[in-house]
């Protein structure tokens, strides 16, 4: 397994790897990373001397809504018997170490640490036993929430849509499989959200499998797979890291937006 980044260094952006702890440009198979990738030089400096991209640009987030066994408990909801899907859109997505900024007058808002899915291959229609093939890597996202626009309202594209509710990253899992991993969500080193992926109430193949058959995932987009108990407010002043095992630590401040 890989860990990819999009990076800026030394005024460059490119694509990189982690090979046995060192840092190598990661050189597309003809400029299409999704089509593959040779390993090249070492970046000089390493991790500490590179600014972290969002490792991806999706022209959609699928997001499913109420898929951990723990959350559905925590919230008194019965478990759904399909994936309750909402988007969030690409404008939401911010870098590691970007803020995520809290609109003036939402009210509260929370933090939802993820796994997410990175789409590797134009998807229409995939069946579960196929979905593998497919996925590009998993990543972590964070599906900032503004919580009182969502309690009042029946739709979800308001309260998660806001410019900077998807911060992605910090790389993608390249060659993950779908293994029950740990997601951990902390706030100012506090933890607030633990749990594991064995939670889901509808696991990733399943999730390839239901969404594709509505919508053709293209390469690039992401399908954040759901948060567990534990959700939780956000203030100014804050830094969020998500947590996912086996692929990284995302971390964003959180700023007030000025009115």
């Amino acid at each position: 397994m890989d860990r990819l980044y999009r990076v800026v260094h030394e005024g460059e952006r490119l694509f990189a790897v982690d090979r046995d702890g060192e840092l190598r440009r990661a050189d597309a198979t003809k400029g299409d990373i999704f089509r593959g990738y040779s390993v090249g030089a070492p970046v000089r400096g390493g991790l500490n001397a590179v600014t972290l991209l969002a490792p991806v640009r999706p022209s959609k987030i699928v997001c499913v809504g109420l898929n951990y066994k723990d959350h559905a408990a925590e919230v008194g909801k019965p478990l759904p018997a399909e994936p309750l899907l909402f988007l969030k859109p690409s404008t939401a997505v911010i870098d590691p170490g970007a803020a995520i900024r809290l609109p003036p007058g939402v009210g509260r808002v929370d933090y939802e640490g993820e796994l997410a899915v990175v789409i590797g291959r134009r998807a229409h229609r995939v069946p579960r036993a196929n979905a593998w093939d497919y996925i590009f890597g998993l990543t972590c996202l964070n599906d900032v929430t503004a919580r009182d626009l969502q309690n009042k309202e029946s739709q979800y594209t308001r309260c998660k849509g806001f410019d900077t509710f998807a911060p992605i990253g910090p790389c993608i899992a390249v060659g993950a499989d779908g293994a029950a991993r740990s997601v951990e969500t902390r706030v100012n080193g506090d933890r607030r959200q633990a749990s594991s992926t064995s939670q889901l109430i509808f696991g990733i193949e399943h999730l390839v499998e239901f969404i594709t058959f509505v919508m053709t995932l293209e390469p690039g987009d992401v399908i954040s797979t759901g948060t567990p108990s534990g959700i939780g407010p956000i203030t100014h002043g804050d830094v969020v890291s998500v947590t996912v095992e086996g692929i990284g630590e995302l971390n964003n401040p959180v700023e007030a937006e000025s009115p």
